[in-house]
């Protein structure tokens, strides 16, 4: 049938060779149109679909807090149920080590198998001998030791509250009859019975573990103690202003460092005259910034720390106040608010030089590939990836060793990378994601080079955005007000009071001795190198005249979060 109307189409053509040539033309036009229209319906597609895939990922991603709640508490039934079925079983208990796989053996019958705790080496232990005694239980003759079978048992020791009384004894001398008494030690709080090992623990598990006052009130009972809640309330807001004097000089330290991270994220903040006026559930949208020193990839001597900023909103004025004693070298994204930083002064050099995030120029890439299956893309994410596997080599090293690896291994990679990206912005859409993709590393291309002429430069910024995570989980910093820093402000020293927003779990490798008690005693770091003779002690009031006091140990994290 096809092939008869072709035959009849062709039988009815002209004759005529201009007017073929006219046809031709048209037809040609013609096709050039409809190519034109399926290349943009095409790029269409392949955009939406990018869309699509990135709204799925806010929906079902870590991002929403709703699947994450639901999540949460799916989690939590399967908890009981896991918990009930361990009730109801008779079976032994193996527990092995999640290092070593267990090999399986045909005869064996079937054990649960539970990954072993992993302890610390640093943890208390406690040595228990079971000697069977020196005589024979037979015949009586003498016994001799061959060896040992030992195992370990997991136990706690539970929080105690316990009232210390100091005695100050009064002396008179026989012989002039002065009156000698030592001076009464100092306390966190004047007047107060409140400890310095109590307000830790107050203050951890309130803003740490997330514990309501009423509910340390009842753990507090248990223990024989009778707390008030507006009693805690007090030792709260008093225990945050003797900590002031160190947060201040913790956001000193960390935002004189000529090396940065920079990132923010939003947060949810409830302000009840949005209500009050009708407007939605009263909830608005605020900003934390965060800014991280972190020296460790480069064998640096400063300790890592991190300083959080509240804002109300995104503008840029916030963080030019946030900066405005800093300068060197600052890593960050493309926010728009960093743009005058970089920009030259009256002396041609800019405050601080740009280090851009190969991170997040991958992730564009990464979201084009998971949609459309780009080859391009999957190109994009091999080349960067080369530049990665370079940087794991030289992770921890000096700056100069670092320098001169990518000098050698990572230079020539680089440029190849410029001059394929250029030739393949000529081969796509210029109005597909992809070549927006393209034209965001091109454009800053000189910020993306930065870690080739400087050692201490990472290749990302992942040091912000791992300090960024807690605040975006279930451990928010949402707060019931806009007066965030009513009760934020003054208590965000991460580990001298071992609270989490030090940020990643990478930088809390003292939370640990917020276990026991007498912290103070416990707590063996300097946190500002022995910089600030009064500061460097925690919170001095709290350990002036306190016996064998130690100071906080010099290269563990610090952070503080400032509104």
């Amino acid at each position: 049938m096809v092939v008869r109307m072709m035959s009849n189409a062709s039988q009815n053509l002209p004759d005529d060779p201009a007017f073929l040539k006219a046809m031709i033309a048209a037809l040609q036009a013609e096709n050039a149109k409809m190519s034109a229209t399926l290349q943009a319906h095409d790029q269409l597609i392949g955009e939406l679909r990018l869309r699509i895939a990135k709204l799925k990922k806010q929906v079902f991603g870590k991002s929403s807090e709703k699947i994450e709640r639901e999540i949460q508490q799916l989690e939590l039934a399967l908890e009981d149920l896991l918990i009930a079925a361990a009730e109801n079983s008779t079976k032994p208990l193996d527990e092995v080590d999640a290092a070593v796989p267990a090999a399986p053996v045909a005869s064996r019958p079937e054990k649960t198998m539970r990954r072993r705790p992993r302890v610390s080496e640093k943890a208390a232990r406690e040595r228990k001998e079971l000697d069977p005694g020196t005589c024979c239980p037979d015949c009586g003759g003498e016994l001799r030791l061959v060896g040992e079978d030992a195992s370990e048992i997991l136990d706690m020791i539970a929080a105690q509250m316990k009232v210390i009384e100091v005695a100050r004894l009064k002396k008179s001398c026989r012989c002039c009859e002065k009156m000698v008494q030592l001076p009464a030690p100092s306390r966190p709080i004047p007047g107060s019975m409140a400890g310095a090992g109590l307000l830790a623990y107050i203050l951890v598990s309130k803003f740490d573990d997330h514990l309501p006052l009423y509910r340390l009130n009842e753990i507090f009972a248990r223990m024989g103690a009778d707390i008030p809640d507006s009693t805690l309330v007090d030792w709260c807001g008093r225990a945050m202003q003797v900590l002031q004097p160190l947060i201040e000089r913790i956001e000193a330290v960390v935002m004189s460092s000529d090396l940065l991270h920079a990132d923010d994220t939003p947060i949810r903040v409830l302000d009840r005259s949005l209500r009050d006026k009708g407007l939605g559930k009263g909830v608005k949208k605020g900003r934390i910034w965060t800014y991280v020193r972190d020296q460790r990839p480069w064998a640096g001597a400063a300790p890592p720390g991190t300083v959080y900023y509240f804002a109300p909103d995104w503008k840029e004025e916030h963080v030019h106040h946030h900066l405005r004693q800093t300068s060197g070298i600052l890593q960050a994204d493309g926010y728009k608010g960093y743009g005058k930083l970089y920009e030259p002064g009256a002396d041609g050099t800019g405050r601080f030089r740009e280090a851009a995030c190969w991170a997040h120029w991958r992730r564009d890439f990464h979201d084009i590939w998971i949609s459309n299956k780009s080859e391009i893309a999957r190109e994009a994410l091999d080349r960067i990836g080369a530049l990665y596997d370079i940087e794991r080599d030289i992770a921890g090293q000096p700056a100069d060793i670092r320098l001169a690896a990518r000098q050698k291994h990572s230079t020539a990679k680089v440029e190849a990378l410029r001059v394929w990206a250029e030739a393949q912005l000529t081969r796509i859409p210029g109005k597909g994601d992809l070549a927006s993709a393209f034209r965001y590393g091109l454009s800053r291309w000189h910020s993306f080079c930065l870690f080739l002429e400087d050692g201490r430069v990472a290749m990302d910024n992942n040091a912000a955005e791992r300090a960024l995570r807690p605040i975006g989980g279930p451990e928010s910093l949402r707060t019931p007000s806009l007066s965030i820093c009513k009760h934020w402000k003054r208590l965000r020293v991460g580990d001298a009071t071992r609270a989490r927003l030090s940020g990643y779990r990478g930088l809390d490798r003292r939370r640990s001795q917020v276990a026991g008690p007498d912290l103070v005693r416990r707590a063996g770091n300097h946190l500002l190198s022995r910089q600030h003779l009064r500061l460097d002690q925690v919170a001095y009031p709290m350990v002036g005249n306190a016996q064998g006091r130690r100071s906080l140990c010099h290269g563990h994290p610090l952070a503080v979060l400032v509104c």
